[in-house]
């Protein structure tokens, strides 16, 4: 559901003409306005919020309380070091050693990246053996040869699915591009917290069924796993808003004209786009447009209707200060290891299957499964000093299989009972509830905010709260096109919805700016 819009009074339309408009100041946008503006053109960025970054900002989310949350987006990994180094960007993405910890009874799977014995018994505990660690470290040296074979195409023109094929080889291909990753994941593990970890990647922000023949979570799964040509997911120092502010810095620089609090109300296949500010509305005209919005709102803002079928985000997302980290039932394991790097909750194999199932019947699960992370373990600038100081930490919290239609009938209601069932699933793998150890803002209320899909679609534009602004598709195509061109020449679209789109990567704005250039 759009917001109500405002009512100005109508100015006189101006005739101002610019190379490129960008309809849309989110970090794709800005990438794309960096490069045209680097490459001499007249760039013009329309954002309708006050600020620029669209989800990948940081906010002060919780009044008195100087912490500066991610609030939407939280980590990066698909955001390609070339585009850094040719922006000249001052952002810093910091490693996490610990890749993952999943509580199980009283212990718990640590996957620790700087120590090969450590992670190889904590397997053995969890799982009474070799035979999964053996498997896990035999499937993603798959993943990570995929990766650094992938990753540089994306920067380029589409290869076709038979280049691709032969680019990642035989195995590779069968593995991750023609069978469904749940037969492929239930194939190569045994045990159910093993399967799990692995499939959590195949359906972050995805509602899908990982054996399901359409393999809409192998492509999730696949772009969880190639960023950068590594894999990694780091902690941006300063937040997410470190990267869109170095984003916008560099458009700015090189001469791109940025306005915020200017709608894009309708944009015509000629190159006229109308926008509407707090003076009035407006139209100016592009030799080219960049759409920097899903597929969709581009073709409501073209007079058309809906592009395929409508999107729907799945997930739920809450941001929280603590006043210390909770307590954990294994004792082998220190809390600062286990919450720094991506804390699995009731994401099993059978967990994640019933879960799934509960949703698509239309109820919100019983036991959600969901992940979290402290990112000011990583990264404590992200606390005032007070805070520091006193022990506290941000913990973020990304719950899976929250489709928007659980959501639609009663919003407030059902997000209530989405973050109450939540955090009762995150407290069956604590030795104490979480809510004991939230930080209280100066008035005592907790500090705690979720974010459903529904929220998503009223307060960013996001269709459906869809966080890839439509379902991820496969990194080839059409040899020699971008994947960001549209219906019409003069309109290219510089978003997630993208082929290639989706995370945050900057990797649609490069095209759609090279498409362009080129």
């Amino acid at each position: 559901m759009a917001p109500a819009e405002p009512t100005y009074p109508v100015r006189s339309r101006s005739a101002s003409r610019y190379d490129v408009v960008v309809a849309g100041g989110g970090h794709n946008g800005l990438v794309a306005a960096a490069y045209l503006a680097r490459a001499g053109r007249r760039v013009l960025v329309l954002e309708r919020l006050g600020h620029v970054g669209g989800l990948a900002v940081s906010a002060r989310a919780f009044p008195g309380v100087d912490a500066r949350l991610s609030r939407y987006s939280y980590l990066v990994s698909l955001l390609p070091a070339k585009i850094v180094k040719d922006l000249g960007l001052a952002v810093e993405l910091r490693r996490r050693r610990y890749a993952s910890y999943t509580p199980v009874g009283e212990t718990g799977l640590l996957v620790d990246g700087g120590d090969e014995h450590r992670t190889a018994a904590s397997f053995a505990r969890v799982t009474g053996g070799t035979a999964d660690l053996e498997a896990w470290r035999r499937f993603y040296a798959m993943t990570a040869q995929a990766a650094a074979r992938i990753a540089p195409t994306l920067l380029e023109p589409l290869v076709s699915r038979t280049a691709m094929r032969d680019l990642v080889g035989g195995e590779t291909w069968r593995e991750l591009f023609e069978r469904p990753i749940g037969e492929v994941v239930d194939e190569r593990f045994a045990d159910d917290t093993v399967r799990g970890v692995v499939l959590t990647d195949a359906l972050i922000g995805t509602f899908a069924d990982p054996c399901d023949e359409g393999l809409l979570a192998n492509r999730c799964l696949l772009y969880h796993v190639i960023g950068d040509g590594t894999g990694e997911w780091n902690v941006p120092v300063g937040g997410m808003g470190a990267v869109s502010g170095a984003l916008a810095g560099a458009a700015r620089a090189a001469g791109a004209e940025i306005r915020t609090g200017a709608e894009v109300v309708a944009i015509d296949p000629g190159g006229e786009v109308t926008f509407r500010d707090g003076a009035g509305e407006h139209a100016v005209t592009g030799e080219r447009v960049l759409a920097n919005v899903p597929p969709a709102v581009l073709a409501r803002l073209l007079g058309g209707g809906g592009d395929g079928p409508a999107p729907e985000g799945a997930q739920l997302k809450i941001n929280m200060v603590l006043s210390r980290l909770p307590r954990l039932r294994d004792p082998e394991v220190d809390p600062a290891a286990a919450f720094s790097g991506t804390f699995h909750i009731n994401e099993g194999r059978e967990q994640l299957a019933r879960a799934h199932a509960e949703a698509a019947r239309g109820t919100i699960p019983g036991l959600p499964p969901a992940e979290v992370y402290c990112h000011s373990l990583t990264d404590p600038s992200i606390l005032g000093p007070e805070l520091r100081a006193a022990g506290a930490q941000t913990m973020t919290l990304f719950g899976l299989h929250m489709p928007a239609r659980l959501f639609r009938a009663d919003p407030a209601g059902a997000r209530e009972e989405a973050v109450r069932a939540t955090l009762a699933s995150v407290n069956r793998v604590l030795a104490e509830p979480i809510e004991d150890c939230l930080l209280r803002d100066p008035d005592g209320r907790p500090c705690l905010e979720a974010k459903t899909p529904v929220d998503l679609e009223a307060e960013a534009g996001l269709p459906g709260g869809h966080i890839f602004h439509r379902d991820l598709s496969w990194p080839f195509g059409e040899p020699g096109r971008w994947g960001v061109e549209t219906g019409f020449e003069r309109i290219l679209l510089c978003g997630a919805g993208a082929r290639r789109g989706g995370g945050v990567s900057g990797i649609p704005g490069h095209n759609a700016a090279m498409a362009l250039l080129s």
